[in-house]
């Protein structure tokens, strides 16, 4: 890194530090109903909400209560964007008159947004009309957003109460993450966004001439949009004079601010932020990249407040600080040793292929490892270019569950299935009953953290070998070999983890790949989510085991390193082979 870098990212982790605190001790308060600054002008709102809708926030729930709420909601939501998708032809502020959606393609997109997966198998631009981005794809990037938040709130009770039957009220957590965390977040960053260069507004796109003509090889596709390739397999071209070009315009910096918050991804553009008009300067970069990581940093010091223990939550925040600067570095290290292949033409440098030059590799580097690491899916930077090993980077922080900060709440409940993973081997270990805040690991504990932990690679692993021998499947790769292979592992990791980036040589808006994906999306959304939840009320109903000689201490920094170890080795001896076949033997051939 040259000093601007250095300076840049340092800051940025300055930054980013500070608010850990002050924004988790907010968000704790926000959900035990203590008074906060914005309390005199939202609580009304939230009483009128209740009133309306016909909620006791006085009233608790049990655990399965509480799934049932979550999953109906999720589902009436879900469905409710299906047939926006659907009859989106018929629908206002569509001034482009864009189509309906397939129905394969409504449904995986439908399952993606309410799964805060935001994976598009469709152009942004060039497909979803202004009524389709603002009341389909925002409002659902609040609501699951929220979901995953609150299923995070509802794991910490489940440790902190002892001899309970519930966990909190669904739809009271669910109205406080969006009315005072998300809501006034989005409203803030969209506005410094607007100022920024962000566009926002209802215009008719805009065609304007190029000073110069410019001719390019344009792919050819079939009716399905796939590229058409020769007897040889080489890609079949066509030659295009392009006079004029068309702008698009749209509500962007109000989906933008979410976006990012919300650990969503699905970009207004299908250059999602590498676009100007979603990420126009470096500062709007860092922006974003902070955005992206605060809720999922925040959080853990939410679990440090509720559970009494602060140095909990900070030792999770090390343990996921530790891994993502571990992958930046090995990224970095990558994208600026160059491409060989590309020096013996007498080319030398870094590898700039794909990244934005505004950003530089830095910044380009950063966002990656973030939006990789948590569950937000949003790109700069094109991953199909990065060099292989640095491709394995944003992939292998999609195989470890994105428990690096992890999505709004996902990243947290996730990293609690691993703390308490790792609290039970560690007392086999050593011939202690495992104890973690104060309650007893037993074996339901483990059940639920193994179904949350694991649920994702079972399904990555199966529908990738799967693909592999679906011909139409198959078709779809734009890459053979090794890379080819990763462009499909790397597809279904995003779906299954609730990612949404891709490498872009895979085309996706096919039957298979929206079917398919869309059922990876959902079981690795929900199953998860239904684990944590019975674990919560698991843990609530025990009562409490002070803390002895024999308890493991859970916030020192040997158990940091016993947690990192067991994040790094489930996911070692889970997706290592599939990783060996991918980037590895890609990079092997590169450098032969």
């Amino acid at each position: 890194m040259n000093m601007y870098e250095w300076v840049q990212t340092i800051l940025f982790f300055v930054v980013l530090l500070a608010m850990i605190k002050p924004f988790g001790n907010f968000m704790a308060k926000v959900y035990q109903g203590e008074r906060t600054f914005l309390t005199p002008v939202l609580a009304p709102c939230e009483n009128l909400l209740y009133r309306v809708c016909g909620v006791n926030r006085d009233e608790e729930m049990s655990w399965k209560r509480y799934a049932i709420g979550l999953f109906l909601f999720n589902i009436v939501c879900g469905a409710a964007l299906f047939a926006i998708l659907l009859l989106q032809g018929i629908l206002p502020l569509n001034p482009q008159k864009f189509p309906a959606f397939s129905w394969h393609l409504a449904l995986n997109t439908a399952i993606s947004f309410t799964t805060n997966t935001n994976w598009q198998n469709y152009s942004g631009e060039q497909a979803a009309s202004y009524f389709t981005q603002m009341f389909g794809f925002a409002v659902h990037n609040f609501a699951s957003a929220a979901t995953g938040m609150v299923v995070a709130i509802a794991l910490i009770r489940g440790f902190v109460r002892r001899k309970s039957t519930a966990i909190g009220n669904f739809w009271v957590d669910l109205t406080r993450s969006i009315l005072y965390i998300l809501l006034p977040l989005s409203l803030v960053f969209a506005v410094f966004l607007v100022s920024q260069g962000v566009i926002q507004n209802f215009s008719n796109y805009k065609t304007v001439p190029l000073v110069q003509p410019a001719t390019y090889d344009k792919p050819k596709l079939d009716d399905k949009g796939n590229p058409l390739k020769d007897a040889k397999g080489n890609p079949l071209t066509e030659s295009v004079t392009l006079k004029e070009v068309t702008i698009p315009m749209g509500p962007v910096a109000s989906q933008e601010a979410i976006k990012e918050l919300g650990t969503n991804g699905g970009g207004f553009f299908n250059a999602n932020s590498a676009h100007p008009y979603e990420n126009p300067t470096p500062l709007t970069n860092m922006v974003e990249i902070f955005l992206i990581l605060l809720i999922g940093g925040g959080l853990t010091y939410t679990f440090g407040r509720m559970a009494g223990n602060t140095r909990q939550g900070w030792a999770l925040l090390a343990v996921m600080l530790a891994i993502l600067i571990f992958a930046l570095g090995v990224l970095y290290r990558a994208e600026s040793s160059g491409n060989p292949l590309v020096a013996k033409l007498g080319v030398h440098g870094i590898n700039m292929e794909g990244k934005e030059t505004r950003f530089g590799l830095a910044g380009s580097s950063l966002f990656t490892v973030a939006t990789t690491g948590t569950s937000c899916g949003a790109v700069n930077t094109m991953h199909d270019s990065l060099t292989p090993l640095g491709g394995m980077m944003p992939l292998s922080l999609i195989l470890l569950s994105e428990v690096i900060f992890g999505g709004a709440g996902t990243g947290l409940y996730t990293m609690l299935a691993f703390v308490v993973i790792a609290v039970f081997v560690a007392g086999l270990m050593i011939g202690r009953t495992p104890e973690f805040l104060g309650k007893k690991i037993e074996a339901r504990e483990m059940w639920m953290s193994i179904i949350t932990v694991l649920t994702s690679g079972i399904l990555i692993l199966i529908f990738s070998g799967i693909a592999m021998l679906v011909p139409s499947a198959v078709a779809s790769m734009a890459n053979p070999g090794a890379h080819g292979l990763s462009e499909v592992l790397y597809a279904f990791a995003s779906m299954s983890n609730n990612n949404g980036s891709a490498l872009a040589g895979l085309s996706g808006n096919t039957v298979f790949y929206n079917v398919t994906g869309a059922f990876c999306m959902f079981i690795g959304r929900f199953a998860p989510i239904m684990a944590s939840l019975a674990m919560a009320g698991s843990l609530a109903a025990k009562k409490y085991v002070p803390a002895s000689l024999g308890t493991l201490p859970t916030d020192k920094a040997p158990f940091a390193f016993w947690l990192t170890l067991v994040i790094l080795i489930v996911g070692a001896l889970t997706f290592f082979p599939a990783l060996s076949l991918g980037p590895i033997v890609e990079h092997l051939v590169m450098i032969r």
